[in-house]
């Protein structure tokens, strides 16, 4: 369950009084999320959801992101739209959190991607990062191939006893990517977490993306890369070629990739699959056993990356270089 911190209703009806969104009716905490806390809230006027920002999340940084999430909702993209008081800000406090409220998008996630859904995805991913170009704001990536090694090296004694052989598995890759990862391809605006419990459908259509929390200012490829993490293995552990093809024919229609962004993929998703594998790790040795959110098993993504690190090309997921 992810809700670590608890809200009065008088200190939740206060909250909503601020918003011209009438009167508050309801509120029911969200067990999807491992960052912050969120609620369902219903009112008079409405469903919203309602936001509190955990110790993880710089404050400084969210500006950025509900500014991010705002203009791509007005470019097209079906993302959350932020709502502001009615002194103005679009920030207040709640429970002794930073807490936003924003508004409600209609869909489902769903648990079985098929072909069509990771076509929708490439589209919307491409339309996002398109949309990203007029966005004036920029965040580094906390989370990039920089900060990999600092952060197994917090977690590397640990290693082995989640897996026989995994601290030096991951030391040896680490300096491949490290040696080898891409200078020169396109880079914008990327969600960086777009996995399936953040894409909504509707009628078998995308109808929203949610949790830009990750978003940063980093290579467009790699965001195509982490989806084809997420959404093109199946639970067997096997990699589904037709679902890749969907995601990267549908991606290429609405943003036409270079020649180097389609020769760096398998790279970039041996780098997507260290990624997560690192961050699972890390909360994995460092999460308590009463804690209310299980870790997350980073042996899937051992897995993932070992498949990557066999390809050669890019046709193997599915498609032929343009």
């Amino acid at each position: 369950m992810a809700v670590y911190t608890e809200v009065a209703d008088d200190e939740l009806a206060t909250f909503i009084s601020l918003y011209n969104v009438g009167d508050l009716l309801s509120y029911k905490g969200i067990a999807e999320g491992v960052e912050n806390t969120n609620y369902l809230v219903q009112t008079t006027e409405g469903s919203y959801i309602l936001t509190l920002y955990e110790k993880r999340v710089d404050p400084d940084e969210l500006p950025f992101f509900l500014g991010l999430m705002d203009h791509l909702a007005f470019q097209g993209i079906p993302c959350p739209i932020t709502l502001k008081q009615t002194s103005g800000p679009t920030l207040g406090q709640l429970a002794g959190r930073p807490a936003a409220l924003i508004t409600f998008l209609e869909g489902m996630w769903v648990r079985r991607p098929t072909n069509h859904h990771c076509g929708e995805l490439g589209r919307s991913t491409a339309s996002l990062h398109l949309a990203g170009r007029s966005f004036a704001g920029l965040r580094q990536n906390t989370l990039s191939h920089m900060s990999w090694r600092p952060l197994f090296e917090q977690c590397r004694d640990h290693a082995d006893s989640v897996h026989d052989g995994l601290a030096d598995e991951i030391d040896q890759e680490l300096t491949d990517l490290e040696g080898f990862w891409p200078a020169e391809l396109p880079t914008g605006i990327i969600h960086a977490d777009l996995f399936p419990d953040n894409v909504f459908f509707l009628n078998n259509s995308l109808s929203g993306i949610i949790d830009f929390y990750f978003a940063c200012t980093d290579i467009l490829a790699y965001d195509i890369a982490i989806c084809l993490n997420a959404w093109c293995f199946e639970t067997d552990g096997s990699f589904n070629i037709t679902k890749a093809r969907a995601f990267l024919v549908a991606y290429n229609k609405a943003r036409k990739l270079e020649q180097a962004e389609y020769d760096a993929l398998p790279l970039l998703a041996r780098g997507a699959s260290m990624r997560f594998l690192l961050t699972r790790l890390y909360d994995w040795v460092n999460t308590p056993a009463d804690a209310l959110v299980v870790p997350k098993d980073p042996i899937e993504y051992l897995r993932k990356l070992r498949f990557h690190r066999k390809v050669q090309s890019v046709s193997e997921y599915g498609i032929d270089r343009e």
